[in-house]
């Protein structure tokens, strides 16, 4: 048997189309903010299948109005965030600059990247300082959801 999409059978609940933005994602006015310089894609955590642990995609299309957008934390679980370029003619080049920051040290992205944050790392800031191609960015924690308690510097 063939199932259309994620319609029916026993495993169609493992099958994410549509977005479900928790609800713990910033203050409504972060979210307004967001929602100018990205479009989230999907988001995966236990509460979307039980079980799961946390992915995040978006692209990043403009420079956000504020700066820094993400702020300095650290949690307890691990973290793997990843930005790449959308040029499919050279896929390592980001099309634009973020500058991030691990225990204070900033690194300045401009090709396609993936940061492995062990759990207590402190990162971020994180800027985005220039958009000329779309960058599409995923974050992945290996808890069942980004809970909101990191701690903030």
């Amino acid at each position: 048997m063939v199932y259309d999409n994620n319609k029916g059978g026993e495993y169609g609940k493992y099958f994410v189309q549509e977005l479900q933005e928790p609800a713990n994602m910033g203050t409504p006015e972060f979210r307004e903010i967001y929602k100018k310089f990205a479009k989230r894609i999907l988001w995966m955590d236990g509460n979307v299948c039980p079980g799961a642990f946390q992915m995040n995609t978006a692209w990043y299309c403009a420079v956000p109005e504020r700066d820094p957008i993400f702020t300095e934390h650290s949690h307890d679980y691990d973290e793997l965030i990843g930005f790449y370029g959308s040029n499919p003619d050279d896929p390592y080049d980001l099309g634009g600059v973020i500058e991030f920051s691990i225990n204070g040290e900033a690194h300045r992205l401009t090709r396609s990247t993936m940061i492995w944050l062990p759990g207590g790392s402190t990162h971020n800031p994180m800027r985005i300082l220039e958009v000329k191609r779309p960058i599409f960015h995923f974050s992945i924690v290996t808890n069942t959801i980004y809970d909101g308690n990191a701690t903030y510097k």
